[in-house]
């Protein structure tokens, strides 16, 4: 798969299927705007200050395991240090022109790249091909699961083209030479900060706290005066057929600036859809996504199982006074519908039943309080040895 010259590995099926699942709902419920134009990124660091770190913790196995491949093929065994870790999707118009990985001063401590994809071309996005200035391949055309593996300077310069639909998922690691620039160091500084205590946490512990709200307005130039545009929880809500209500809303619509009434965002809502309220409260809408996120990538194993318990089904139908709400809140944060529906596209929002909703809110908190119990007992060890890895024992369900 490489030469001398340009030293480059291609590994197929190499990220599960339900790891890439898994992945691409992390991404979806906690993104913020990225470093370019219609490109959107989480950070480990990001999932740790938004009191999600938890969800660091399938990110483990495989940052594991890529790092063993990158050192055997390139030779350099217990050499390399992760400089980065992160989940970046591309929407429509992302694009980058010719360029190596380390073609900035404080870009230099990368060494190799490892490319891995979530998603899969033709499939879930068009455009967006991989290519490469020189050697073979010139071209790599991706399915979910696949990893494109590569040295970070000018002996694989290559470029991205342009995204011409859907939403180009990976996850993508830098590795160092350096010590200076590992990654596990800073990580674990902040995760010494999290409330990682207790044995038996309340529900409170491991809910989202959202970041400030200029990180996910779109376009990020709007997000000063939130004139247009959207926020980008608010619109991925949106394409699957979802709309947020506050009862606070007409409210605080007529009492405050545009800026300050994003800070309903913070409060408990409710979820809509169609014409149905689903009579829960989520606590912010950071927490209201990740329960949708996780709807959208486990219902359909649901509905071919009886996983979750039957529960009544809190539903009612919404009134005229909750409508003029829901619409008010529209107008705040999807100021561009048609530019929400471009950059997230969705070609359905797939099948809904309020039933396997109901389930699904208890299966998310299940979820993630039992990553959060793992992060428990490894978080001391990770300490202990400033070094993240990953333990099976840990890992046992």
């Amino acid at each position: 798969m490489a030469d001398s010259e340009h030293p480059r590995l291609i590994l197929h099926h190499f990220l599960s299927p339900d790891l890439c699942k898994e992945l691409e709902f992390i991404h979806k419920s906690c993104s913020t705007i990225g470093y370019r134009k219609n490109v959107f990124s989480t950070t480990l660091s990001h999932l740790i200050a938004t009191n999600s770190a938890h969800l660091i913790l399938p990110f483990i196995p495989v940052r594991e395991k890529l790092k063993e491949k990158v050192e055997e093929f390139f030779g350099c065994e217990y050499e390399l240090f992760i400089e980065f870790t992160g989940l970046i999707s591309w929407s429509k118009g992302a694009s980058i022109g010719w360029h190596s990985d380390d073609n900035r001063p404080y870009l230099k401590q990368r060494d190799y790249a490892a490319v891995c994809y979530l998603n899969s071309y033709g499939v879930d996005f068009g455009g967006g091909l991989f290519h490469f200035q020189d050697g073979e391949p010139t071209t790599f055309i991706p399915m979910a699961g696949d990893v494109l593996i590569y040295t970070a300077d000018s002996r694989n310069v290559h470029s991205v083209e342009e995204i011409t639909n859907g939403e180009r998922l990976t996850l993508t690691l830098w590795f160092s030479r350096d010590k200076s620039h590992d990654e596990d160091s800073k990580l674990i500084s902040f995760l010494t900060k999290c409330p990682f205590n207790c044995s038996d946490p309340s529900l409170k512990d491991y809910l989202p706290s959202p970041a400030s709200q200029n990180m996910y307005w779109f376009p990020p130039e709007q997000s000063s005066t939130y004139q247009s545009g959207f926020d980008i929880r608010f619109a991925r809500l949106h394409v699957l057929g979802y709309k947020p209500y506050s009862t606070d809303a007409s409210f605080l619509i007529k009492e405050h600036s545009s800026s300050e009434f994003s800070d309903i965002l913070l409060e408990p809502l409710h979820v809509v859809r169609g014409n149905e309220l689903f009579d829960k409260e989520f606590t912010n809408l950071s927490h209201l996504l990740q329960v949708v996120q996780f709807y959208h990538w486990k219902a359909p194993q649901l509905q071919r199982s009886s996983e979750f318990k039957m529960e009544p089904i809190k539903v009612v139908p919404i009134s005229t006074s909750q409508q003029e709400n829901i619409w008010r809140m529209k107008l705040e944060f999807l100021k561009d519908e048609h530019l929400a529906e471009t950059i997230f596209h969705c070609a359905t929002c797939g099948e809904h039943d309020w039933v396997s909703f109901c389930g699904i809110v208890d299966l998310w908190e299940a979820y993630t309080s039992k990553l959060w119990h793992k992060m428990v007992v490894i978080l001391p060890k990770w300490i202990a040895n400033q070094s993240i890895f990953y333990e099976p024992n840990c890992w046992v369900d």
